[in-house]
C-alpha cells in the first residue's frame, strides 16, 4: 500500500486537532490556572503546526507556512515541558524565554535556508531543539510531584521515545541526507504522523490524568466559595498572597517561619479503586486533619487536590519539626477514627527560613519536594529539609 504525504497529514492533523480540542476544553471546565493552561497552550501549538503543515504540503512554496510549522511544532514540545515544570512547582518565565528563542531560531532558519531547501529549510535547527526540550520534559517527568506519579513515568517514556527519535533523525539526515532510504523510511515525514498519532493520544491520556489529581471539574454551584476559607483552608492563589506577606514580615522582624507540605500520593489510584465518593470522605477526613492539629496562628492553603500547605511562625528548626509531626499525627488520628476503613498514602515535609531562607517560593518547593520524599518512604513520617533528615512520629 502506497501513502501519499498529504493523506497521512491529513489525518494525523484530526487526530491531534480533536485530541487538542478535548484537552482544552476540559481545561476551561476544570478552570485550570496551572500546569494544564500551560498543557492546552501545547496542544494548541501543535493544532497550528498541522495546518501549517498541510498548507505547506499543498503548496510547496508558501515559505511561511513552513516557518510557522516548525516553529510551533518547537513551541508545542517547549510547552509540554514547561507544563511539567509547573506541575513540579518551579518557576517557568526564564524558561518560558529559552522556549520562545528555540521557537524564534526555528523560524529563521526556515527564512535562511529558503525555497532551494525544500520541505527541508530549518529542519537541523528544528531537530535539534525538539531534541533538547523533549529531553528535558523526560527528565522533568521523573522529578518532584510527577516523579512520585506512576502515571508520570509512561509521560516520561512518551518524550524520552520523541528525544530518541530526533537523534536518530538528526544524524541520519547529517550523514545519509534526506534523500536516503534509511531517512525516507524510518525517519521521514510520513514515520513523524504516525508517531505522531500514537504519542498524541498517549499523551493526551496521560496529561488528563494527572490534571485530574489536581484540579477538580468546575462546579457552577460551589464557585463562589473557590476564594474562601473552608475548613480554614483557603484556595491555593489567596494563600500564596498570605504566604509572602507573612515572609516578608518575618524576614523584616527576624523571625523563623515554617512550611508544612502534607500530600496523598494515591488519590488516583484511590478514586479508580473505589469512585469518586469514597475519594471525597477520605479528602475531606484528611483536611479536617490537617485543619484540626496546625498550630492555632497558622496559615492553611490549597496545594492542589491532593496537597494541602500549612505556613507557621515557629522559635527554631525544632519547632518547625514539631509542628509538622503535629501535623502527621492529627491526620493519621482523624483518618484512623473514620468508618470508610481507608488509609492513603500521606506525606509530610517541612522547609524552614533557618535552612532555606525566607523566600516563599523556595519555602514551598522545598517542602513539596520533602513531602513527596516521606510519602515514598515507610520508614519516615515527616520529612525535614534540613539534610532530609526523617523523623518518626
Amino acid at each position: 500500500m502506497t501513502l501519499d504525504l498529504l493523506s497521512v497529514l491529513v489525518v494525523s492533523s484530526v487526530v491531534v486537532n480533536v485530541s487538542g480540542i478535548v484537552f482544552i476544553v476540559e481545561t476551561l471546565l476544570r478552570r485550570d490556572d496551572g500546569a494544564g493552561r500551560v498543557w492546552a497552550l501545547g496542544f494548541l501549538a501543535a493544532m497550528l503546526t498541522t495546518l501549517a503543515y498541510v498548507l505547506w504540503a499543498r503548496s510547496g512554496v508558501d515559505l511561511w507556512a513552513l516557518a510557522a510549522g516548525n516553529a510551533t511544532f518547537v513551541t508545542a514540545t517547549g510547552c509540554m515541558w514547561l507544563g511539567c515544570r509547573r506541575f513540579n512547582g518551579r518557576r517557568i518565565r526564564r524558561d518560558g524565554l529559552l522556549v520562545a528563542v528555540g521557537a524564534g531560531g526555528a523560524a529563521v532558519a526556515v527564512v535562511v535556508d529558503g525555497l532551494p531547501a525544500g520541505d527541508w529549510a530549518g529542519a537541523v535547527w528544528m531537530f535539534v531543539a525538539l531534541t533538547v526540550l523533549s529531553s528535558a520534559a523526560a527528565v522533568e517527568c521523573l522529578r518532584g510531584m510527577l516523579g512520585g506519579t506512576r502515571s508520570a513515568w509512561v509521560l516520561a517514556v512518551v518524550f524520552g521515545l520523541q528525544c530518541g527519535f530526533y537523534v536518530g533523525r538528526t544524524v541520519v539526515f547529517l550523514l545519509a541526507g534526506p534523500e536516503s532510504a534509511l531517512f525516507r523510511y524510518a525517519f521521514g515525514s510520513i514515520a513523524l504522523s504516525f508517531g505522531t498519532v500514537i504519542l498524541t493520544v498517549v499523551a493526551v491520556v496521560i496529561l488528563s490524568v494527572l490534571r485530574a489529581t489536581r484540579v477538580p471539574l468546575f462546579d457552577p454551584t460551589g464557585a463562589t466559595l473557590s476564594d474562601i476559607a473552608r475548613d480554614g483552608i483557603v484556595a491555593e492563589g489567596v494563600f500564596a498572597g498570605m504566604w509572602s506577606a507573612l515572609c516578608v514580615r518575618a524576614r523584616q522582624q527576624g523571625a523563623t517561619v515554617a512550611l508544612v507540605a502534607v500530600r496523598i500520593d494515591d488519590l488516583a489510584q484511590m478514586t479508580t479503586a473505589f469512585g469518586g465518593d469514597v475519594t471525597g470522605l477520605v479528602v475531606d477526613d484528611w483536611r479536617r486533619g490537617v485543619a484540626a492539629s496546625a498550630p492555632a496562628g497558622a496559615i492553611l492553603g490549597e496545594d492542589s487536590r491532593a496537597g494541602l500547605l500549612v505556613g507557621c511562625v515557629v522559635d527554631d528548626a525544632r519547632g518547625a519539626r514539631s509542628a509538622a509531626t503535629a501535623v502527621y499525627r492529627g491526620v493519621f488520628d482523624r483518618l484512623g477514627a473514620a468508618t470508610h476503613g481507608i488509609i492513603p498514602v500521606v506525606g509530610v515535609g517541612v522547609a524552614d527560613s533557618t535552612i532555606v531562607g525566607h523566600d516563599p517560593h523556595a519555602l514551598i518547593v522545598a517542602a513539596r519536594d520533602a513531602a513527596l520524599t516521606a510519602a515514598t518512604r515507610v520508614d519516615a513520617a515527616v520529612v525535614s529539609v534540613e539534610s532530609r533528615e526523617a523523623t518518626q512520629a
